[in-house]
């Protein structure tokens, strides 16, 4: 497994905890826990923009695995 298609697993995969953060925010009722969510969201969030910059850099270096 290429480097390329590595960081894209984990883009994947961070794309699909984003989302089920979202859900058990939007289904808690405690305001602590939506505020924890909403924050781990967030950070989330960052990571999953700097995930797409490296899909994106690594794509360019590695013409042969797109």
């Amino acid at each position: 497994m290429t480097v390329g298609s590595q960081v894209k697993s984990c883009f994947s995969s961070i794309k699909s905890a984003e989302a089920s953060l979202k859900l058990l925010e939007s289904k808690t009722q405690d305001p602590q826990a939506q505020v924890a969510f909403n924050y781990a969201n967030q950070l989330i969030a960052e990571v999953k923009s700097d995930l797409q910059k490296q899909v994106i850099q690594l794509s360019k270096e590695e013409p042969q695995y797109k």
